[in-house]
């Protein structure tokens, strides 16, 4: 089995992870570092990681002013529960990027928002098996 770590810099870790736990409808808790954190679904996989602008000298995540957040970068998550993900979403952002619509292409409903940071957040339904 392979895992892709999806790694994002952010501002503040601590916010932008209850801003991710919110949108998936997680408990609330705090990321086990003030530089680092992993949002976690309910069977241990890694949905992503959060990583403080500059924490550790990594090239590609020592500021934002090197290219803007979300530069190239789609965040892109299938969830099983698109309708409760809906008004979640609603409550995080003053506005959708993206209102839910039909993708033709994987015939599934989706939107998408920004996180904290500006990120390009996309909601996808996941089809029910």
């Amino acid at each position: 089995m392979k895992r892709t770590w999806t790694i994002i810099g952010v501002a503040d870790v601590a916010r932008s992870f209850a801003w991710y736990q919110s949108l998936f409808g997680q408990p609330a808790t705090r990321p086990a570092h003030d530089y680092f954190g992993q949002i976690l679904d309910t069977d241990g996989t890694v949905l992503l990681c959060l990583h403080q602008w500059g924490a550790h000298g990594h090239p590609p995540l020592t500021s934002p002013d090197r290219s803007p957040p979300g530069n190239g970068l789609l965040l892109f998550f299938r969830v099983d529960d698109f309708a409760a993900a809906l008004p979640r979403a609603r409550a995080l952002a003053s506005a959708l990027e993206e209102e839910p619509h039909l993708n033709p292409s994987t015939g599934t409903e989706e939107f998408a928002l920004r996180d904290p940071d500006g990120y390009y957040v996309m909601i996808s339904a996941l089809p029910a098996a």
